[in-house]
């Protein structure tokens, strides 16, 4: 996902030291602690995974250089720089990326988006495992072009825990090897799940509920509403400099503009994932 659009270096392998300035933000965990620290660094931006690697990210979004920590694993750096990084360098870049999950359903895009733990992989991976294509993991880059928005593939893989890796792919599934932050595993696209190389047009994006319902249930989303979600899910390196917030604000509103939004619950039983696939495709074509 907009991985070749900015130029990736893996400087080296050296120990975090401590850092003078505070930082601007921090993501954490369920747990309370630090998974993310953002610091500025001259023009450009040091994000820092604690135990993991420290990726310098240029002013214009365009460039990252990376220093992993002795013993972490590539696959683990390069999981990172894949799913958490490229979608923050590309917010620098003046690109909308949401964090969601994405399929391909009658040659158009279907978005998935919600709290993490609410079932976005687990969904898209149901699609992906009964004939349908999958677009996109975790960060969903749009694009306005010929007015209309689509949605770009990003890397062919998703990531799911255990249990939904079993009910959904059983022993056959192709995994790219572990990462040392997660216990998620990460399916390569194949035969069984194909992956869209193409870009597709948007037309739907479900914001998913908490599981409470006991059978499929959608409702429209206003304006506002569409809005509020999108600035939560949406990933955004600068959150200070107010041209930066006003800018993405701006694409924001655009987008929550457009007709497709829609609310969806479901209860969160593998037992039941066709009857949604089907109510879904059912709320598509209607």
């Amino acid at each position: 996902m907009g991985e070749a659009m900015v130029a990736f270096t893996w400087v080296d392998a050296r120990f975090q030291a401590p850092v003078e300035d505070s930082p601007f933000h921090t993501w954490t965990t369920a747990a309370g602690t630090a998974w993310a620290i953002f610091y500025r660094s001259g023009a450009d931006y040091l994000l820092r995974f604690p135990g993991l690697a420290d990726f310098q990210i240029g002013s214009n979004g365009c460039w990252v250089r990376c220093w992993s920590v002795p013993d972490v694993s590539d696959d683990t750096v390069q999981h990172l720089y894949l799913n958490q990084v490229v979608p923050l360098a590309l917010s620098r870049q003046h690109r909308l990326v949401l964090h969601g999950s994405a399929v391909e359903i009658a040659d158009a895009a279907v978005v998935f988006l919600g709290q993490s733990g609410a079932g976005k992989s687990t969904l898209a991976a149901s699609f992906a495992t009964n004939g349908y294509r999958m677009l996109s993991d975790d960060g969903v880059l749009l694009e306005y072009c010929q007015d209309a928005y689509q949605v770009r593939p990003s890397h062919p893989s998703i990531r799911l825990w255990a249990d939904s890796q079993a009910a959904l792919f059983g022993r056959h599934a192709r995994l790219a090897p572990p990462v040392q932050y997660t216990d998620k595993a990460r399916i390569l696209a194949d035969e069984r799940a194909v992956f869209c190389p193409q870009a597709r047009s948007l037309q739907r994006i479900y914001l998913l509920g908490d599981g409470t319902a006991k059978s499929p249930v959608f409702w429209p989303v206003t304006a506002r509403d569409a809005l509020i979600e999108l600035v939560k899910h949406s990933f955004m390196l600068e959150v200070e400099a107010p041209e930066m917030l006003a800018f993405h604000f701006e694409r924001l509103t655009a987008l929550a503009n457009q007709p497709f939004f829609f609310r969806l619950d479901y209860p969160r039983r593998f037992e039941r994932l066709a009857p949604v696939r089907a109510a879904i495709l059912k709320h598509i074509q209607r």
